[in-house]
Order: structure tokens, then C-alpha cells, then sequence
């Protein structure tokens, strides 16, 4: 996993994570909700790019 990637996929999970707080918070559900996908989106890329780390070795 390419230390950009890396970044990129922690970015989006931070960034989830602070709008799903913020949603919860003020009782915005999109925003909260917006928030869970950002998050889950960081996973998915987390977890992809330590798949194509396992097939390059």
C-alpha cells in the first residue's frame, strides 16, 4: 500500500467519522449519514489496497 493511498484512505475515514459526529450532534441525519459512507468508503479503500499488497509479494 502506497503511503499516498494510505493517506488517502485514513483521510476519508477521519473526515467520515467527524461529519457522522457532527450529523449525530446536531441531528442531522444526511449528514450523519453522509458521514457513515465517507467512513466505509476509507474501509473498502483500506482493504483493497492491502489485497494488491498481498498479490505483489
Amino acid at each position: 500500500m502506497s503511503a499516498e493511498d494510505k493517506f488517502d484512505a485514513k483521510a476519508d475515514e477521519i473526515k467520515g467519522r467527524t461529519k457522522e459526529t457532527v450529523g449525530r450532534l446536531t441531528d442531522d441525519e444526511d449528514l450523519e449519514a453522509e458521514g457513515r459512507g465517507e467512513r466505509a468508503k476509507g474501509a473498502v479503500k483500506q482493504a483493497v489496497e492491502k489485497v494488491k499488497d498481498a498479490f505483489k509479494k
